[in-house]
């Protein structure tokens, strides 16, 4: 499976649920999921008609086994939380990201920005700017032409020019690094496509936030899919309003800020603390930039799962069945996987009692972790009230989206495709 037309059939029921950048509708004890989808895949390949996620063809080569990290005395250690939302949805991890006009100190720290292990790149409401945060805009083909990306998730798009900015996290700058500028003036039309992609996720309250920041396996968020085919549903060449798919080098692509940081570039290291099994009205934990590239960043015990070069996927074994299509991903609100036994109460499970379930995650290189998970009632869950809960969980078909639920009480580790760490160069979980 390398191509996203290939994967957007057998996944568009599943990338319905599975979330990472955008809203589906759990407010309150409503019975949809906050789906914020977000599949690392392939852009190698035309998409089909039906929705696909965001993804990253790899810009670098196949992993290797450079285990050599420079190591860094810059402070690497982002603030990241799960607290109440003006949506009232679940599960929403948040950070604060400061942009700056590249070069100069005219910055704004923008907040409520969800951390997205599951796309690749940041994106930001053009209306959580001020004025004076005049990014410039990358220029397409032709005079006065600007380029524009339609970003796809399983709760619906976004649209909106692409620009430059120097983004500022813990210590570290990615500068002059494209970032996807939601609902910009520059490109005031989505494209047809685009618009028969689902919901339109332009605002605050349809995203959920001000913006998505994505920290996935990949470098950029379509790669070299898109530098050699003018595909649907990426990059569009923009003039006067009118837009036309078009092609975009890899270099210019909305990128993974990570990747452009000049130190602890290799991947990310999400650590929350556990949480009750009625879950917590909010949690506080972090994201560290590098693995083993300092003291707080070291992989220790973890088991390290190499995961499909070109896909970002691994294997989870459950209930009898292996799925091929399984991810980590800090940006859906449940766990999202096949039952055949559980009760549904709309798009959530709900059984009457706590159900715990085993499953393996098996790696592309044949090392696999046991991993046990707790189903609880989801109507129960949504009238507690709590925001962080790590027992919520949903039906899916034909793949495992292990969403923010699995990150509460372990250390979750993402590794860049082609970054050199102690255990070989990603792409990679570890836990």
């Amino acid at each position: 499976m390398t191509t996203r037309a290939l994967l957007s059939m057998i996944a568009l029921c599943a990338l319905l649920h599975a979330c990472g950048g955008g809203g589906g509708g759990s407010n309150g004890g409503s019975a949809a999921p906050a789906a914020q989808a977000s599949t690392p895949v392939t852009a190698s390949a035309p998409a089909s008609a039906s929705a696909a996620a965001p993804a990253s063809a790899p810009a670098a080569s196949a992993p290797d086994a450079d285990t050599t990290v420079p190591q860094s005395t810059t402070p690497n250690v982002q603030t990241i939380q799960v607290t109440r939302t003006s949506t009232n949805t679940r599960n929403m991890l948040r950070t604060s990201v400061t942009i700056c006009v590249p070069g100069t100190s005219t910055c704004q720290t923008i907040d409520d920005i969800q951390v997205d292990t599951g796309s690749h790149g940041l994106r930001v409401l053009a209306s959580a700017l001020a004025p004076s945060i005049a990014l410039p805009i990358v220029a397409g083909s032709g005079a006065n032409a600007v380029i524009a990306e339609c970003a796809v998730f399983g709760s619906g798009y976004t649209w909106g020019a692409v620009r430059e900015a120097d983004v500022h996290m813990a210590g570290h700058v990615a500068s002059s690094t494209s970032v996807q500028l939601i609902a910009d003036s520059a490109a005031p039309n989505a494209a047809t496509d685009c618009t028969q992609s689902g919901l339109p996720m332009l605002s605050a309250s349809s995203l959920r936030g001000n913006g998505i920041l994505g920290v996935g396996p990949f470098t950029a968020d379509c790669g070299a899919g898109c530098a050699v085919s003018a595909m649907p549903r990426w990059y569009y060449n923009c003039v006067s309003g009118n837009c036309v798919a078009s092609t975009l080098a890899v270099a210019r692509q909305v990128t993974n800020p990570v990747a452009n940081f000049a130190a602890d570039n290799n991947g990310v290291l999400i650590e929350l603390p556990d949480v009750p099994d009625s879950g917590a009205s909010s949690v506080t934990g972090t994201m560290t930039f590098g693995i083993g590239s300092q003291s707080n960043s070291l992989l220790g015990s973890a088991v390290v799962l190499r995961s499909g070069s070109t896909t970002g996927y691994v294997t989870t074994k459950f209930d009898g069945s292996q799925y091929g299509s399984s991810f980590i991903d800090s940006g859906s609100n449940g766990v999202f996987f096949p039952s055949t036994t559980l009760a549904r109460c709309g798009a959530w499970y709900c059984p009457s009692t706590p159900q715990t379930l085993a499953a393996t995650i098996l790696s592309s290189s044949g090392a696999q972790s046991a991993v046990s998970f707790t189903v609880a009632q989801s109507t129960a869950l949504f009238g507690t009230g709590n925001f962080a809960v790590d027992n919520l969980a949903g039906p899916a078909s034909g793949y495992f989206d292990w969403g923010l639920p699995f990150f509460y009480g372990r250390r979750v580790f993402t590794a860049l495709s082609g970054r050199p760490t102690p255990a070989g160069a990603g792409p990679y979980y570890a836990f």
